[in-house]
């Protein structure tokens, strides 16, 4: 079974979560960790259930889902795995951050470029990526069906969606998205989002003003 943790990170208030099975293998999606103090946090975390963490993902490179990859990469010697079509942020990220008055660490290296319909195993678990663009040219989303969750990035918010008017951002895109691979889950499929609270499918079908 799947433990999910979600930590609260950085200026922009980042969900960053790490996923954990009984075999104590864990993966860290959106490393959001920007100081000391959020990196101690989430390193107590690791070391107080005794995990092992095997993956760094991220549901896309914005600034600040990225924050804390370069000490999660470097701590647990883990390459990162991203959609290839967000590239270009990781690299414009230093630059990025300057604009906000932020400073960011280089990136780690890509160890893989993660694509659609693939399957993340970590442990005795699984998650199915599934690409949502229009937020992120490379955003994707998380899906464990058994347990029925998804892991949303800023794909899909209570209420809300991603914003589109970043570089490579399509409101279009996105909109299609999200309703021709996301609303056909189950309405109990529950949204962990990059930001805020979680919802489920079923609370966003129906009530969501984008959609």
């Amino acid at each position: 079974m799947i433990n999910i943790k979600t930590f609260i990170f950085n200026p922009f208030q980042v969900n960053t979560y790490l996923l954990y099975d009984e075999t104590k293998e864990c993966i860290i999606i959106d490393a959001g960790c920007y100081d000391n103090n959020e990196q101690e946090i989430i390193l107590s975390f690791i070391e107080k259930n005794k995990l092992k963490p095997v993956k760094l993902l991220n549901t896309h490179c914005h600034i600040d889902h990225i924050f804390g990859n370069n000490y999660i990469g470097d701590k647990y010697k883990l390459f990162l795995e991203i959609h290839e079509a967000d590239q270009f942020l990781i690299d414009a990220a230093i630059e990025h951050a300057k604009t906000f008055g932020l400073e960011i660490n280089k990136q780690p290296a890509i160890g893989k470029y993660l694509n659609d319909n693939e399957i993340i195993k970590f442990g005795n678990s699984e998650l199915k990526i599934i690409h949502i663009p229009g937020h992120s040219p490379g955003g994707i989303v998380f899906y464990n069906k058994q347990q029925e969750f998804i892991i949303a990035g800023d794909v899909l918010f209570c209420d809300s969606i991603g914003r589109t008017d970043l570089p490579g951002g399509n409101h279009e895109q996105l909109v299609s998205s999200i309703k021709n691979k996301l609303l056909i889950l189950d309405d109990n499929v529950k949204v962990f989002s990059g930001h805020g609270e979680t919802t489920t499918i079923g609370n966003e079908r129906k009530n969501n003003p984008y959609l």
